[in-house]
């Protein structure tokens, strides 16, 4: 459940097992893993999301004729 994105505190209230007993299992079964090699593959495909940003005035004030 956590390394598919379940919260401590909700395998606790999934589950009914305290959220710190959960904690110790997910230590200890990480432990031997953390001496794995690192993966250095590299992805052929990557994905760059954008996010773009307005700062300033948004509506500018005009004049009944038009003009700024």
């Amino acid at each position: 459940m956590y390394v598919n994105g379940t919260g401590f505190r909700a395998i606790e209230r999934q589950t009914g097992v305290n959220h710190n007993t959960v904690i110790q299992w997910v230590k200890q079964t990480a432990e031997p893993l953390s001496d794995a090699l690192p993966s250095v593959e590299i992805p052929e495909v990557t994905q760059v999301d954008e996010l773009e940003t307005f700062i300033g005035k948004k509506k500018q004030e005009m004049d009944l004729d038009g003009s700024k």
